[in-house]
């Protein structure tokens, strides 16, 4: 069965009698398409009115829709003879982080994503998409792999952020974050960063520090989370609409921000209603950043992406 928002009710209680009127017969021959097909127009009518003028704390919770694509999905549908890599070569594996080689539609590359599990027993498994120190180490490992070989890389963030448990701040979390951003920037190949859903603060950087970096354009990406920035300014979760607005975390306003450079449209209703329509649109944006960069010298190609990130913020300080 579909999940549907808070704010999505009208909509659910339209399609669902859509779908009563599906399975019922038709008693004594009255046609019933008719009435099904005015209330799919009135139904679409309403998506298309609710996902226009959606607020920063809506799109939150359709960057963390269940039903979401994860990035296992997109390797799945992109990547031909993906090879998992495993492990940091210092401690463990964490599953939160997938990684290995593959092929983009020919060309060899390295793959990269925060995963979060599609149902219990596979969101405990990727402990939710919040890495531990050795998923960043794991992850500087193959961007430095990609780059000893020529590979280009791909990664795709959809994370709450880094895990806060103390077990990961003892093995040194901000340390092995720190390192995975240096790791991205350092690279000399071209890396292409896709928010595909949440993007949490350095958890979602380690991954993010890109030539380009696409944003979907229901997904969110932020320091912080709102509930996290309303506990700490106002002491109450309940807030976190407010700090939404104010954290300017949708892809419409970091892109105005240029801290992003590509918004990837979202089928109607977003990512969570056409899977594949999503994964297409997103598979077309990386050809398109890919193909821009790709040639370029390497040593450019580190230079422009250090001048890019030093330059973030800048003019709103000046």
């Amino acid at each position: 069965m579909r999940h549907f928002l808070d704010f999505e009710k009208p909509i659910a209680e339209l399609e669902g009698k859509i779908e009563e009127l599906r399975r019922m017969s038709e008693p004594n021959g009255i046609n019933i398409a008719d009435e099904v097909a005015r209330l799919t127009v009135v139904a679409d009518r309403q998506l298309r009115a609710t996902y226009a003028k959606l607020t920063p704390w809506q799109k939150t919770q359709v960057a963390r829709h269940p039903d979401r694509p994860k990035a296992s999905d997109y390797i799945r549908a992109l990547i031909t003879e993906f090879t998992p890599m495993a492990g940091d070569r210092a401690f463990a594996d964490d599953a939160a982080v997938l990684g290995g080689m593959g092929r983009y539609h020919g060309r060899s590359v390295v793959v990269l994503g925060t995963e979060k599990g599609a149902d219990t027993e596979s969101r405990v498994k990727h402990n939710f998409g919040m890495a531990r120190p050795e998923g960043y180490r794991k992850a500087r490992r193959l961007i430095e792999f990609a780059g000893r070989f020529g590979l280009p890389i791909l990664t795709f963030i959809d994370t709450a952020g880094a895990f806060p448990g103390i077990d990961a701040e003892a093995r040194g979390q901000a340390e092995a974050i720190a390192r995975s951003i240096e790791a991205c920037l350092e690279a000399p190949v071209p890396l292409i960063a896709t928010v595909i859903g949440e993007g949490g603060s350095g958890g979602a950087i380690a991954l993010g520090a890109g030539d380009k970096v696409l944003m979907m354009e229901h997904a969110i990406y932020s320091v912080i989370s709102p509930e996290g920035c309303a506990s700490i300014l106002w002491r109450d979760q309940a807030q976190a609409p407010v700090a939404a607005e104010a954290l300017r975390l949708t892809a419409e306003d970091l892109k105005k921000l240029r801290l992003v450079d590509t918004i990837v449209a979202e089928p109607l209703g977003g990512a969570q209603r056409d899977s594949q329509a999503a994964i297409t649109a997103v598979d077309q944006a990386i050809q398109e950043a890919l193909l821009s960069i790709l040639g370029t010298d390497s040593v450019a190609l580190r230079t422009r992406r250090r001048e890019k990130f030093l330059e973030m913020g800048r003019e709103s300080i000046s």
